[in-house]
């Protein structure tokens, strides 16, 4: 059934029916991810030279988040160097990595050394952030993009609980205002990106594939002119966090209030003291600047830098106009025809008050 065509009580049937990955391909593209971390961490690289170390492979993305829609098999793999020692460093010399990461790949699909078929998309950039291509094998039912980007690795080995050393993200902004690269190095925190989410109640998961779903259906009307889809993401969590934060909710109240916040979106500043706060002074000063932006502000919660709402408003103007059509859509409405009540929430967060104090 199509989303507009279901009933408000009806949406958590259709998360199950059609949105929740297949078992048995979510079994298959782990077994692809496994395959390449192995080829990137053990043989990529063997050869190279000047001693190229990789630290670590990190599932990013909804495979890592646990937020994957059925029939949208992809994957993102943050390759962590030793040779990086500097934010600056994964940008000047992330592109001669990808162009090894694709050498070898190709180097394999011709001497057959991995059992799967691999196509390489051609790159349109000197210098690449990342390096995408598409897998396929006669075990898996299609085929996996995956998006590879080197990345330094700021953070080193985590541990549970872990909270940066405030010093990492005054050297990241300090080299972001350098370099003018505000939100470049976000792939250097995706551990802890992926963290914020890998641990959340399943039916918030849940709720984050309808909101995905739901996004995509506005995407294919308005092509590619609509925000981020990680800002809509980080919306959800913050209407859950605002509005229920128990594991179990009522769905439809759920995606109705995070639509109410994209029509609210010219108010909106979001941010989180998970990971970064204002006791540094550095990031403070930074964080004043950041948190008086031009609205919408939603920083990403792993990166300070990151405004993943983008900086561009009109986009969010049309994914309004969406949500004005949408709202009169049966999965908005109670079996009575009555519009599904949403959660109260704010459009900053209840600490904002006390933070301006610091700001």
């Amino acid at each position: 059934m199509k989303l507009s065509d279901t009933p408000a009580e009806s949406l958590d049937e259709l998360i199950k029916d059609d949105l929740l990955p297949n078992e048995e391909f979510r079994k298959q593209v782990k077994e692809a991810i496994d395959i390449i971390c192995t080829f990137l961490k053990e043989r990529c690289f063997r050869c190279a030279p000047h001693g190229v170390r990789v630290s670590k492979v990190v599932k990013g993305g909804s495979s890592g988040k646990g937020t994957t829609l059925r029939g949208r098999s992809d994957a993102d793999l943050v390759v962590f160097f030793t040779n990086f020692t500097s934010f600056q460093e994964q940008l000047e010399f992330r592109g001669e990595f990808i162009v090894e990461i694709r050498r070898q790949l190709e180097a394999c699909k011709r001497e057959k050394k991995i059992e799967v078929d691999f196509e390489v998309q051609k790159q349109r950039r000197e210098n690449p952030r990342v390096l995408s291509f598409a897998l396929r094998s006669h075990t898996l039912s299609q085929e996996v993009e995956f998006d590879v980007l080197p990345a330094f690795d700021a953070l080193g080995q985590l541990t549970k609980g872990y909270r940066p050393d405030p010093n990492i993200y005054v050297k990241l902004i300090q080299e972001c205002e350098k370099l003018g690269k505000e939100g470049e190095f976000s792939p250097c925190f995706t551990e802890l990106q992926r963290d914020f989410l890998k641990s959340r109640p399943t039916k918030l998961k849940n709720l984050i594939r309808l909101v995905k779903h739901w996004y995509q259906q506005c995407k294919m009307k308005s092509k590619n002119n609509l925000p981020p889809q990680y800002a809509l993401e980080l919306l959800t969590v913050y209407a859950w966090e605002q509005g229920s934060s128990e594991p179990d909710f009522n769905t439809a109240q759920g995606f109705r209030t995070v639509l109410e916040l994209v029509l609210k979106h010219q108010d909106l500043c979001i941010y989180w003291k998970k990971y970064y706060d204002f006791q540094n002074p550095t990031i403070r000063q930074y964080l004043r600047g950041q948190l008086a932006k031009r609205r919408p502000v939603i920083l990403d919660p792993a990166d300070p830098t990151g405004n993943v709402a983008g900086e561009e408003p009109q986009r969010w103007q049309l994914l309004a106009r969406e949500v004005k059509v949408w709202l009169r859509y049966l999965c908005c409405k109670n079996l009575d025809g009555t519009p599904v009540s949403p959660w109260v929430v704010p459009v900053k967060p209840p600490h904002y008050a006390y933070d301006r104090v610091a700001l």
